[in-house]
């Protein structure tokens, strides 16, 4: 099994459900660092972020309108997150272009 490690950055919009990051096919991919970053200088933003289950097709909430102060991170996964092939890590803000998410990923293929 290969291994490989990958960064991904988004700047979180405000449309709720919006797929983050999703393994490729035949690919497991472990989540071991996400840390979301409010750049706006003058208000909080709030924070979603869901696990989706394909294989289930049910959404399961990781962060839940969660305040992000001005100018400050957070770190909204507690461990590592496991995504099989397929599921999706979704996250979106109470407000575009405030949040800014940095994963820090283990690929396994």
């Amino acid at each position: 099994m290969a291994e490989t490690f990958i960064n991904k950055t988004v700047a979180l919009g405000n449309t709720a459900d919006t797929s983050v990051y999703s393994p490729g096919s035949g690919e497991t991919a472990i989540i071991i660092h996400a840390q979301v970053a409010n750049v706006d200088e003058t208000n909080a933003a709030d924070l979603y972020m869901d696990l989706y289950d394909t294989s289930t097709t049910t959404a399961a909430a990781l962060a839940h309108k969660i305040s992000v102060p001005t100018a400050s991170a957070i770190l909204p996964i507690g461990g590592k997150l496991i995504l099989e092939t397929t599921d999706q890590l979704r996250a979106w803000a109470g407000a575009s272009s405030d949040l800014e998410l940095t994963l820090g990923i283990l690929v396994l293929t």
